[in-house]
C-alpha cells in the first residue's frame, strides 16, 4: 500500500521518531472524524462510519467502514490503519475483534461535558496535537461561556424535557442535559441523564412527563424527523405546559447526540435559541 501524506514509514520500513504517531485513523463514530477535521489533522483519516455527517466533506473524501453496532473488520485491515477510534460499550464487540486481529484500539467512554473536552485533548494528545487539541478546547470553552453569559439574563429558568427517542420514550444523556443547563434551562429528568445506557433513561410511564410539567419539549429522535402533532397527541399530555403553549421544538440528532464538537457549538446554540424565544415571549406576558 502507498504511504499517506505525513507516513511514519521511511524508506527501511522503520520508524522516525519524530512521526511516531498515528498517520492512518480509522473512526468508527463521528465526533472523533469532526474533531480530527478541527484539528486539521484529517489527513490522517482513512475510514469513518457511514452515519458520519459532519463535516460534510468527510463523506466524500473517506471510506465508510462500520456503522454504529457493526464494522467492515475486513476492510478496515485492508487499511492497515496504526490506531482505530472508537465509542461507548456498544462498539465493544467490534474492539475486540479488531485487536483479535492485532489493530490497536482505543475506545472512549465519555457522557457529560467535561469528557467531551477529555476526549479532545486525549485524541490530541496521541497524534502529537497537543497544543492544536488546546487551543480547540478553548475555542469550544469559550462559546459555552458566552451562551451562559448570555443565559444568565434569564428571568425564570425554564423546564425542559429532551426526548431522545418516541417508542419507548427515552430521555436525554447527561452531556445534552448540562447543555441544557449552561443554555439556561432545567432537565426535567435530570436524574435520568446519569444513566449512561438508553434503557436505563426509558420513562415507562408517559404521565411522568405531565407530573413534571415542562415548559418546553425539545425532541432528538436519532435517525428519523421529530413529529411535534404526534407528542401533543399523547394521552393527557394536553396539560403539559409545552403543549398548552405550543412550546415542542426539534434539535436535529446530528448537532446534539454525537459527545464531540457538534454539541458543544450547534447543538447548544440551538437550544439556547429556542429557551432565549420562550424567555423573551415569558417576558412579554
Amino acid at each position: 500500500m502507498n504511504d499517506t501524506p505525513g507516513s511514519r514509514r521511511n524508506g527501511l520500513g522503520l520508524f522516525r521518531p519524530e512521526d511516531n504517531f498515528p498517520s492512518r485513523i480509522v473512526c468508527l463514530t463521528e465526533e472523533t472524524t469532526e474533531t480530527l477535521y478541527l484539528l486539521e489533522e484529517d489527513w490522517r483519516i482513512v475510514g469513518i462510519s457511514g452515519f458520519t455527517v459532519r463535516p460534510a466533506r468527510a463523506r466524500k473524501e473517506k471510506p465508510k467502514v462500520s456503522a454504529f453496532t457493526s464494522a467492515k473488520v475486513d476492510r478496515i485491515r485492508e487499511l492497515e490503519p496504526d490506531l482505530v477510534l472508537g465509542f461507548s460499550d456498544l462498539q465493544a464487540d467490534i474492539a475486540a475483534d479488531l485487536v483479535r486481529h492485532g489493530l490497536n484500539v482505543h475506545i472512549f467512554n465519555h457522557r457529560d461535558i467535561a469528557g467531551i473536552f477529555g476526549m479532545i485533548s486525549i485524541l490530541g494528545g496521541m497524534i502529537g496535537c497537543e497544543a492544536k487539541a488546546a487551543q480547540l478546547c478553548a475555542r469550544l470553552a469559550a462559546n459555552l461561556d458566552s451562551i451562559r453569559a448570555s443565559a444568565a439574563q434569564f428571568t425564570t429558568r425554564p423546564r425542559v424535557y429532551f426526548e431522545e427517542w418516541d417508542e419507548p420514550m427515552i430521555s436525554g444523556i447527561r452531556w445534552v442535559s448540562e447543555l441544557i443547563g449552561v443554555a439556561g434551562g432545567d432537565d426535567c429528568f435530570e436524574d435520568n441523564s446519569r444513566q449512561s445506557l438508553a434503557k436505563n433513561r426509558i420513562i415507562a410511564d408517559p404521565q411522568e412527563v405531565v407530573r413534571r410539567a415542562p415548559d418546553i419539549i425539545l425532541g432528538s429522535w436519532c435517525g428519523k424527523k421529530f413529529q411535534p402533532r404526534n407528542v401533543a397527541a399523547r394521552a393527557g399530555w394536553g396539560a403539559v405546559p409545552a403543549v398548552a403553549n405550543q412550546q415542542l421544538h426539534e434539535i436535529k440528532s446530528s448537532i446534539i447526540l454525537q459527545p464531540g464538537p457538534a454539541a458543544l457549538t450547534d447543538g447548544i446554540t440551538a437550544i439556547h435559541k429556542v429557551l432565549k424565544a420562550w424567555q423573551a415571549g415569558t417576558a412579554a406576558c
